[in-house]
């Protein structure tokens, strides 16, 4: 445990964090896996399930968990498999 009072609050802070920026993470991956299998299966629901994905990689780059050049390559890739 660390004894300066800063290193403390760091602590405090990423007990908080780190679950919420985890599940964002993986809220982000579900989504552009479900868009990916409903636009290879051509699914009725392919274009929400693209805008949510969408949603989810713009919201995780706003947040700072995903640089926005990966940002940028998967909506570029779910569009190309979307587009199919």
């Amino acid at each position: 445990m660390p004894q300066i009072k800063g290193a403390i609050k760091r602590v405090r802070q990423s007990y908080k964090v780190t679950p919420k920026n985890s599940a964002q993470m993986s809220a982000m991956r579900t989504a552009i896996k479900q868009a990916e299998q409903a636009a290879r299966e051509n699914a009725d629901n392919k274009d929400a399930l693209f805008k949510d994905a969408v949603s989810a990689i713009d919201t995780a780059e706003s947040k700072g968990l995903v640089h926005k050049n990966k940002a940028a390559r998967d909506k570029s890739r779910l569009s190309k498999i979307a587009a199919k």
